[in-house]
Parts: C-alpha cells; structure tokens; sequence
C-alpha cells in the first residue's frame, strides 16, 4: 500500500520544526537547491507541498508548474521573518478562478 506525504520546501532555520512532526524536508539555500528538490517532489508519493513564500517567489515557475498537476497541491507558507503575502493571494486567485467572482476579498475588504 503507497501513502501520500507530507513535504516543506524552504530555509532550514523556517522549516526545521516540521521535521519533527514526521513530515519530509527539503532545507535549501539557493535557488538551484529548491529547484532540484521541487523536480525530487515531482516524483515521489507527496500529497502536499509547503514551499515558504520567499523560495517560491524565487522559483516562481517551477512552482507554477506543481501547480498544474492533481498533486501534489502546493501551499505557500510564511517562512520564519513572516508573510509576503503571496500565500492568501494564490488562495484569493484560486477561489476566484473556481467561483469566477472575487468572493473572499470584495470592493469591502480591498
């Protein structure tokens, strides 16, 4: 029987918590580094991918490319100084793109 994992794409000191929790990382330093892990995800049994939003932003079409597929689904999270923001955007762009209207963010949150 093949189980779905769990992966954490990003700097060591921001994802080094989920270790503990069982889940597999990918601690990388530089762009080439997150590049070739997200390729390693790609062929692997990972349901879920978390890629801090700093890493994501630098490997931006790589992550699109992830994104594209039935899995793994990908989750952008805030690294350890914070959030760019980009994880409730991709959130607001995939509601959208599933609702065809802006339903989270309207004239009232903007």
């Amino acid at each position: 029987m093949s189980m779905y994992k769990v992966a954490v794409v990003g700097d060591r000191d921001s994802i080094l918590g989920f270790k503990a929790l069982g889940v597999t990382t990918y601690p990388v330093t530089s762009d080439e580094e997150a590049v070739r892990a997200l390729h390693e995800i790609a062929k692997e049994n990972i349901a879920v991918v978390c890629i801090t939003e700093a890493v994501a932003e630098r490997v931006q079409a790589q992550v699109e490319a992830l994104q594209k597929r039935m899995l793994p689904a990908v989750v952008l999270i805030p690294n350890n100084k914070g959030s760019l923001g980009l994880g409730m955007a991709m959130i607001k762009k995939n509601a959208e793109k599933a609702i065809g209207a802006d339903i989270l963010f309207g004239k009232e949150g903007s």
